[in-house]
């Protein structure tokens, strides 16, 4: 059931949502909807977040602050598929409790709502098999608790051939549709979702992703001219939105107001900001402003 709280002040909404939570539901009457006063604030789905316009908060830093806080982004020296050996490491399967997913899903939601200040609204939201799945359906979820209803689909990596058949569920794929994933490797998980939407005769409008490591393609010796993302949006002339970019996290780690966490103290996420900006020095793209 959506929830009806976008107007509603900051401090009303967390008072209401938690003593709300586990109100009995008004029953509609007859076939007419529940009114928005009769809708139940569901306060998972807003667990420290309040719902002011997206465009005032800053997106990017408080979603960095909550990867470093759950262990979803971490420092160190990680091996990456190309064999080069990267200074961080992110890991979007680690958001993998429900108050976790939920937060997720709501960074994802405000950058949509962002997004739709300045370009024509999406109408389905499609979540590529498999982690693409759980994201595109949070998603919906928390777009509907900030006003924003919006239908989503998925696909079966194998099609049934019995049921309603098909590789597709959830639903019909119409118009602009937004694709939802956790990162960008080699495009290829884009790839099958445009030729899925296409074939649908819907329009593949964005992609949405958690972060962009804005990082060349290649390997530890040869570094290709871009990154899997700019790919993307020369070949399918599609735009890629990210909750962050290695840009956004190197402004965080330089930050005066960048706070300690559970994992590392301010002075030691100094020394990985310097690793991390040598690392993008050699497999960024373009330059750093």
């Amino acid at each position: 059931m959506a929830c009806m709280v976008s107007s509603m002040s900051e401090s009303w909404a967390r008072t209401s949502c938690t003593q709300m939570a586990s109100a009995p539901r008004v029953a509609a009457q007859g076939n007419q909807p529940l009114r928005a006063a009769d809708r139940i604030p569901l306060r998972f789905w807003d667990t420290t977040r309040n719902m002011q316009a997206p465009m005032m908060k800053d997106i990017s830093h408080e979603f960095i602050q909550f990867a470093l806080d759950t262990g979803a982004l971490r420092f160190g020296e990680f091996k990456t598929k190309a064999g080069r050996l990267s200074p961080y490491f992110f890991n979007a399967g680690l958001f993998h409790d429900g108050e976790g997913l939920g937060r997720l899903a709501g960074f994802y939601a405000d950058r949509l709502l962002q997004v739709e200040e300045t370009v024509p609204k999406f109408d389905v939201l499609f979540g590529p098999a498999y982690k693409g799945i759980t994201l595109a359906s949070a998603m919906a979820v928390a777009c509907a608790a900030r006003g924003r209803n919006l239908p989503f689909c998925f696909n079966r990596k194998e099609a049934k051939d019995h049921g309603e058949g098909g590789n597709l569920v959830g639903a019909p794929l119409t118009g602009r549709v937004a694709i939802i994933d956790d990162v960008i490797s080699a495009g290829t998980s884009v790839r099958e979702s445009v030729e899925i939407i296409r074939a649908a005769g819907a329009e593949p409008a964005a992609v949405f992703i958690a972060l962009d490591r804005m990082e060349r393609g290649g390997n530890a010796e040869v570094v290709a001219a871009q990154s899997a993302v700019e790919e993307v949006r020369e070949r399918w002339g599609i735009e890629v939105y990210a909750l962050a970019t290695l840009d956004d996290l190197l402004g965080y780690l330089e930050s005066d107001a960048r706070p300690s966490t559970e994992r590392y103290s301010a002075e030691v996420l100094a020394t990985h900001r310097l690793a991390i900006a040598d690392y993008r020095s050699r497999y960024g793209t373009g330059r750093r402003p």
